[in-house]
């Protein structure tokens, strides 16, 4: 198995992703890093998180996978395609992130959230990408009763295989028994 880096979405800290670490740990996972982002309130832009993503792949070294949640996963993607990520990572795994925008992200002005906008330039050049992931196994999990991704089928990413889950809100994708079985079961497999 290899090293898990999970990235958090706005407003949340690498803590967010405390059940299923302690999953994963029990599970045999040699290191689960979960880093906090800064700032984590959507005033950076995404390509300025992706840098400190990039750092901390850089300290767990070689070949890892990755979690994102939310906007974590969004400045997972943008790391993955537009700073050679996916040469490091075997399977990445988006966890209602808003890959192609969300209604929500129009209730502020900040730099990182008016890119979480549908048809933002960053979401459209993410999407034209001919050839997004190079070998990364790509998954997309998320729940039709999102609140903050709106629309929620905005959760689904080309190229990857997408599965729904009936939680009920946006941040329970991270603490459901379900979602962190799915997890653990996409990164154990061979």
């Amino acid at each position: 198995m290899l090293p898990v880096l999970c990235v958090h979405g706005i407003w949340d800290k690498g803590s967010a992703f405390d059940a299923l670490r302690r999953a994963l740990r029990r599970r045999g996972f040699p290191e689960v890093a979960a880093p906090d982002l800064s700032p984590n309130d959507g005033s950076a832009e995404i390509e300025d998180l992706a840098r400190q993503v990039a750092q901390a792949a850089a300290r767990l070294g070689g070949p890892l996978d990755v979690v994102g949640f939310s906007m974590g996963a969004l400045v997972s993607r943008y790391w993955l395609q537009r700073m050679g990520g996916r040469e490091q990572v075997r399977r990445f795994i988006s966890i209602s992130g808003p890959h192609r925008g969300t209604l929500t992200a129009r209730f502020s002005g900040k730099p990182g959230a008016v890119q979480m906008r549908q048809g933002s330039a960053l979401l459209q050049e993410l999407l034209a990408d001919g050839d997004p992931w190079g070998r990364c196994e790509v998954h997309a999990f998320w729940t039709p009763f999102d609140l903050m991704i709106l629309p929620a089928g905005s959760s689904g990413l080309p190229g990857a295989r997408e599965r729904r889950f009936n939680v009920p809100l946006h941040p329970l994708m991270l603490t459901d028994r379900k979602v962190i079985s799915a997890v653990m079961e996409v990164l154990a497999a061979p």
